[in-house]
């Protein structure tokens, strides 16, 4: 059973900006499924909608398993958006508070969400004490701590230094193993979609549709020896020529 499904979904702005048009996509429980396309092809609109904070203008999304609760659904943004007045382990309890936890019983979920992503006891700092890598660690542990059941990243390492993405790729993968998360992750690099996926749709743009849907699979463990590996090169040159064409077809 598919844990969502959008049919001929579609979103046309005020201004008459036809951003997606005719999506047809189903998101199977613990896949990791990233969104890859060229700017403007409606990838963080698509994310918005499903989430939603945003309205389709056309079609629908099903949810086989049962219309989910707002804890059921993390969202990282590409920007931590982080209160720089609230120190980090405040930060992380926001959605728990505004669900109406107190923030004594919510403390032990606070501990473990920061533990997760490999900040244990530094819950006193402020952001600005942070850095950069550390702050988009405070955002996916915020997103986990009402344990929902689908993850949504918006391009979250997209302003971060390549070691730092690296690092953090591979701690998005065992999150992803052992919380058995259904990922939907949007970004530009072919190449961290190649890393991360268990399936990767191409979207082309001017209207935001699906280009390509791909199955990815790899004989040997995602570990960084697979980025310099002929076999993740294969699959690097079969979605960015999916692209290309996409990319053509806008």
């Amino acid at each position: 059973m598919s844990l969502l499904q959008l049919q001929n979904f579609g979103k046309v702005y005020p201004n008459g900006t036809r951003a997606l048009d005719a999506i047809d996509l189903a998101v199977q429980p613990g896949e990791f499924l990233s969104l890859v396309g060229p700017s403007g092809c409606g990838k963080s609109t698509l994310l918005r909608l499903i989430s939603g904070l945003a309205d389709p203008s056309a079609g629908r999304i099903d949810w086989p398993a049962g219309a989910p609760q707002a804890s059921d659904i993390g969202f990282v943004f590409q920007d931590a958006t982080l209160l720089p007045w609230a120190s980090i382990a405040d930060n992380v309890y926001l959605p728990l508070k505004l669900a109406g936890v107190a923030r004594a019983p919510a403390s032990a979920r606070i501990e473990e969400a920061l533990a997760m992503v490999g900040l244990a006891g530094l819950g006193h700092l402020l952001p600005r004490e942070a850095s950069g890598g550390m702050r988009m660690r405070v955002s996916i542990a915020r997103a986990l701590v009402t344990e929902p059941k689908l993850l949504l990243l918006d391009e979250p390492f997209a302003a971060l230094d390549e070691i730092t993405r690296f690092k953090l790729n591979d701690d998005l993968l065992r999150l992803w193993r052992e919380r058995q998360l259904t990922v939907l992750f949007v970004t530009h690099s072919v190449f961290e979609s190649a890393y991360l996926s268990s399936r990767i749709v191409v979207m082309a743009a001017r209207p935001g549709r699906i280009a390509a849907d791909l199955p990815i699979a790899f004989d040997g463990p995602r570990t960084p020896e697979l980025r310099t590996s002929a076999e993740f090169a294969a699959v690097c040159r079969r979605v960015s020529g999916h692209l290309a064409d996409g990319m053509a077809a806008s």
